[in-house]
């Protein structure tokens, strides 16, 4: 009875509470399954919360586990098709953990029973020799869907797809196609109901709905639709993404070079693929490509990181380097000047990574065609400039106040005014141009707003204004 009531509650709590309480309440179970100090799992609590949750819940929260007690909770799931679902639902990390933990036999039902576009994703964290072995024991047609979508790349469209769909000929009835689906319950009827040629090449496409609300005896070309938008297996990631939201497509199939269908790509697995790719455009924009996990070691965090913070640690030896040379010209230009790098950097930065993140964002959203090009260029140029002069006349202001009580002459401020002027024009330069250099070389304009380009930027911004004090002083002194 006890138990009975636990069970309810647990179930009350998932249809009531948002996905973080949810989380959380999972973390405080899974940890309770679990002392740190001892070492010690508690096996009947974890084979407890393992029946009482949903193993999608199950599969987000795991990553809380020591690497060793995961494979217990995964075990003692209560079904194979919860065990899919957490294989496909866990982090790359916890995937490995169990690959290497379960034999091939083992695998091999799991495997059997899950669907081939999402057993594509989840075997590419199993090694190799293992992969071999189970496309050996599994279904010979189900190995060779899987071999071929591996074949294409991560971010390409032939990877997004799915080899399930319903296709049927111009020829055939509603009645016919709807045994066909009512026959084939696994595969999922919402992407659409494609019509082809006996060759296999795309005519068009029937809504589920219309199926359902169509004449029996109609024959299926009089229902179908025109496809406006497909894409060949090549196609890149960004392109999908692009054409999915721009026209809101519900699926979107992807043909060969014969015009045949060979996949069709979900709204779900767009989504997927959006979430992939914010949390590696957000990465690089930190300057990193650490997947973060709580049982990540110390000197692996390390490694992720410190290369690229190289060129933060070159870009600030150099900068050493020009105040050393400048010293050596003029020490008393050097002692006045400095007060007044971190504010020359500060400011030149900031502003030049505003105009890198409009124009990123102006890329990302298809705003920078090649026929605004210029004007959006010049626009971004006289922006930056415009703010960084307003700022800097706003600066010498304070500054000449300073003059006037202080007793600063007014060559200091004049030099100070000109080289915050140039430093600002540095930024502006650098953050305009450095996204468009970025995207011919084929690198993602998005870093530019990286460690890299504030590297740079300082070391630019500071060069300039030392350059200009030198000259002025030379003028005024």
């Amino acid at each position: 009875m006890e138990k009975l009531q636990d069970w309810e509650n647990t179930q009350d709590l998932q249809r009531e509470s948002s996905t973080g309480q949810i989380d959380e309440l999972l973390k405080q179970k899974l940890e309770s399954c679990f002392h740190e100090s001892t070492s010690k799992v508690h096996l009947h609590d974890l084979i407890k919360v393992a029946c009482e949750h949903s193993s999608i819940d199950l599969a987000i929260a795991a990553y809380h586990l020591p690497p060793t007690v995961r494979p217990l909770l995964f075990e003692h799931l209560p079904d194979c098709d919860a065990k899919v679902k957490f294989l496909v639902n866990t982090d790359s990390e916890t995937r490995l953990i169990l690959f290497r933990q379960f034999s091939e036999s083992k695998l091999q039902k799991i495997f059997e029973r899950m669907p081939t576009d999402e057993a594509v994703w989840v075997v590419e964290d199993m090694p190799e020799r293992k992969f071999r072995r189970l496309m050996e024991l599994i279904d010979i047609k189900k190995a060779t869907r899987i071999r071929e979508l591996k074949k294409h790349g991560r971010k390409s469209a032939g990877r997004l797809m799915s080899s399930e769909f319903f296709a049927f000929p111009m020829e055939m009835t509603v009645a016919g196609a709807l045994v066909h689906v009512r026959d084939n319950p696994r595969i999922d009827c919402a992407k659409g109901i494609f019509i082809c040629t006996s060759s296999g090449e795309l005519q068009g496409f029937i809504p589920t709905r219309n199926m359902m609300i169509t004449a029996p005896n109609t024959p299926l070309r009089q229902v179908m639709r025109p496809v406006l938008h497909k894409v060949t297996p090549d196609a890149t990631r960004e392109e999908v993404i692009d054409l999915v939201e721009r026209y809101k497509i519900s699926s979107l199939p992807v043909v060969d070079e014969k015009d045949s269908l060979v996949g069709v790509i979900a709204y779900e697995d767009i989504v997927e693929a959006m979430e992939d790719l914010a949390d590696e455009t957000i990465a690089r924009i930190g300057g990193t490509d650490e997947k973060c996990s709580v049982h990540e070691s110390i000197f692996r965090r390390f490694l992720t990181r410190a290369p690229w913070l190289l060129v933060t640690l070159c870009a600030g030896l150099i900068n050493v380097g020009v105040m050393a040379s400048f010293q050596q010209k003029t020490e008393a230009l050097l002692t006045f000047a400095m007060f007044f790098v971190p504010l020359i950097n500060g400011l030149s930065g900031n502003i030049g990574l505003q105009c890198s993140t409009v124009l990123v964002r102006m890329m990302a959203m298809g705003g920078f065609s090649s026929s605004r090009r210029r004007s959006t260029i010049l626009k971004e140029l006289l922006s930056g400039l415009l703010i960084g002069g307003f700022f800097s006349i706003g600066c010498v202001f304070l500054v000449w106040l300073f003059h006037f009580f202080g007793g600063l002459s007014f060559a200091s401020v004049a030099i100070l005014g000109l080289g915050l002027i140039g430093g600002c024009v540095a930024g502006t330069l650098l953050g305009v141009f450095s996204p468009l250099l970025f995207a011919r070389i084929g690198v993602d304009p998005a870093i530019a707003a990286g460690p890299v380009v504030t590297a740079c930027n300082d070391f630019l911004s500071m060069t300039i204004y030392f350059l200009i004090a030198q000259a002025a002083s030379t003028l005024f002194f």
